[in-house]
């Protein structure tokens, strides 16, 4: 198993691709209805953010029933600022826990109001699948738009590492 805290970093690195991509488009890009799970590329980045914000809710103790809206961040620099947030409070999280705390069980309520319970191990796992999958929708999205579209599978990371480690 891929260790939990190597997990979240490739979620960050895939997701800085995505924005990037998606900061290249124009504002009538960006809004275009294109017919997936979330209407636009806005609408689904912002969809993959507000998960990731909710998950980090949840393993801090809390079931909020909150939902973000689309029109609430008009640009992608939005999108990105409240992102930067979200990591930078994941980060932070990340760093106190010990080894074996991904096994922890956390519970929460869902906006039904029905109680769950997994590992936090489970629950980041669950993180980066939804993600990647919101990702790959919005990697469908900027193709059709002609735009470009970036590699965000896991071992383009793996293999990019070194260079960032170089780079540092």
């Amino acid at each position: 198993m891929i260790p939990f805290v190597e997990l979240m970093d490739y979620d960050c690195w895939a997701n800085h691709r995505v924005l990037d991509a998606a900061a290249r488009l124009t504002t009538e890009q960006l809004l275009r209805p294109l017919g997936s799970s979330f209407t636009s590329v806005r609408d689904t980045l912002v969809h993959v953010l507000f998960a990731e914000w909710l998950w980090l809710e949840r393993w801090e103790g809390r079931s909020p029933r909150d939902v973000f809206e689309p029109a609430a961040y008009p640009t992608v620099a939005a999108i990105a600022e409240r992102w930067a947030e979200v990591e930078a409070r994941r980060s932070a999280l990340l760093a106190r826990w010990v080894p074996g705390v991904e096994r922890r069980r956390q519970n929460y309520v869902n906006a039904r109001g029905e109680r769950w319970e997994y590992s936090l191990g489970e629950m980041m796992q669950h993180l980066v699948i939804h993600s990647a999958y919101h990702r790959g929708q919005v990697v469908t999205m900027l193709r059709q738009l002609h735009a470009e579209a970036p590699a965000t599978d896991y071992l383009v990371y793996v293999d990019g590492r070194g260079e960032a480690a170089s780079e540092r």
